[in-house]
């Protein structure tokens, strides 16, 4: 596996997490 995929991967995993982050975060300010 390229050098290239594993950081285009990781991008993607820490982009989502953060958005599950923030839509957690903003859900406890809703309720």
């Amino acid at each position: 596996m390229s050098a290239g995929l594993i950081a285009f991967a990781g991008v993607i995993a820490g982009g989502l997490l953060a958005y599950l982050v923030i839509a957690l975060l903003r859900a406890e300010d809703f309720s």
